[in-house]
This record gives structure tokens, sequence and C-alpha cells, in this order.
């Protein structure tokens, strides 16, 4: 008799819960499921437009982004074009790069030589004095050209005052040079050196002028403490998101001499 009752109570309450619960749905509370968003990282249009350039075996990267800021803060009057010289390699590898920036292409890429007392293979010692026969870093404005004792020369304005101001007074200038050359680097194993001008091989010196010439940016990089100390130009790039801040400065090339 108890086994009966017990299989009894047993089978009301099976068939009793699930109508309890059928009959209260509003009871019965759906668990949320949150999904935390993470943000998304910032994109680094400096190193993107590096990278869509090509220019991984070109320019190295710390020479093409502080370029980049100077040329963003500058704002040349010829925008088109960016030139950049690394004196961080020997004179015997290809260090003067000239950018298409509206077409995002290398246009020339060439060896470039330095001046004599800035040192032998490599330039390590940079001046802006008088008779110092040295090259001078940082941004300069390309202005006009003439025919002078080195051939057909390119005007160079130094825009740091201090840092290379004096390149016009002291004739740093483009030109052409026979001491700049691939056959110079064979018999030496470095190229001659000039009074501080950055000199180009012969053959390419004019068609090279025309294309940078009257109001391009150029810019001289060496990885030089002293420079990065007294720059004003160049500052740190802490989020490195430099050509999506269109605003990051109200200098002119006119407004820092």
């Amino acid at each position: 008799m108890r086994s009966l009752i017990l299989v009894l109570l047993t089978s009301f309450l099976v068939s009793y819960i699930p109508t309890r619960l059928s009959e209260h749905p509003s009871k019965v509370k759906a668990v949320d499921t949150v999904v935390k968003k993470e943000p998304l990282p910032k994109i680094d249009q400096t190193k993107l437009l590096y990278r869509k350039m090509n220019l991984e075996f070109v320019l190295q990267y710390d020479a093409f982004e502080q370029a980049i800021q100077g040329y963003k803060t500058l704002r040349p009057r010829r925008d088109q074009i960016l030139t950049v010289i690394d004196f961080t390699l020997p004179s015997t590898e290809k260090r003067m790069v000239v950018l298409d920036m509206k077409n995002e292409k290398v246009l020339y890429h060439t060896i470039v030589s330095h001046g004599r007392n800035s040192g032998d293979k490599y330039a390590r010692a940079f001046s802006n004095r008088h008779g110092s026969y040295q090259s001078s870093l940082g941004f300069y404005e390309t202005e006009g050209t003439y025919q002078g004792g080195n051939g057909y020369s390119l005007v160079l304005n130094g825009l740091e005052k201090g840092i290379n101001d004096q390149a016009k007074a002291r004739a740093v200038v483009m030109h052409g040079a026979d001491y700049c050359s691939e056959s110079f680097i064979k018999s030496t194993g470095r190229l001659g050196r000039s009074y501080g001008c950055p000199a180009l091989p012969r053959e390419i010196n004019k068609p090279v002028i025309n294309t940078i010439k009257n109001g391009t940016l150029l810019y001289i990089y060496a990885d030089n403490p002293e420079y990065m100390a007294s720059t004003k130009i160049i500052h740190a790039i802490p989020d490195r998101t430099l050509l999506a801040q269109h605003d990051i400065g109200t200098d002119t090339l006119s407004s820092l001499n």
C-alpha cells in the first residue's frame, strides 16, 4: 500500500512542476549576457603611409616620421614633394629620397655627399658656423636655381635658427659634383665631400633640382641628440597618429626665420 502511495505522489509531483512553471512564464527571469567591448586600437597613420609607399628598404622609419612631423607642422608652399636625407647611413649608400606625397610614391633615391669636416664615410659632426665646412641638420625650404661654379644649383633656406639658418649665407646649396658618383665610391671606398652642400651625381642633379625647387621641404636627419635638444619643430609623438592630426601646429615656413 505504501509503495502505491509513493508512486502516486511521485507521478503527481512530476506532472505538477512543469505545469506550474508554464502557468507563470513572467516569473522566470532570463539571464542577460553582457559582452564587454574592447576599444579599437588607434591607427598609426604615419606608419600606414610608410608601408603604403613601400619605404621599408628605402628610408628608415624614424627619419620618415620626423620628416612627416615637420611637413605637417610647416605646411610648405609646394606640399606635393618632400625630400629626406638620412645621414645615419654611410656615403656609399643611397641616403637621399624624394617623395611624391600626393601620389604616394618614391621619385628619386640617390647617393648624396656631406661636408668634408662632418666626417669621412659617415657624417657625424654638424655646424651652422661660417667656415666650418660641415653639413647642417634640420628643415630647409627650397628656393630658386642659378648657374654657379658647380653648375646648375639650388638655393636652400635653412628654417631653424641656430641650427641651419646660416645655410644661405654660407652658400650651402644643392649641386652636382664629380666626386658624388658610384665610380668615386669604387676607387676610394666613400664619396667625396663638399664644403657643407648636399651634392648629387651630375647625371641626376638637374632633374632632381627641377622636381624639388621653389618651395618644397627638405629634411636632413642624423639621429643627433644635440639637434633634438635644440629644434622647435620636432617634438615627442606619444600616439603616433600624426597624419590624422591636421591641427598639429600653426607654424609656417615664413614664421620660423
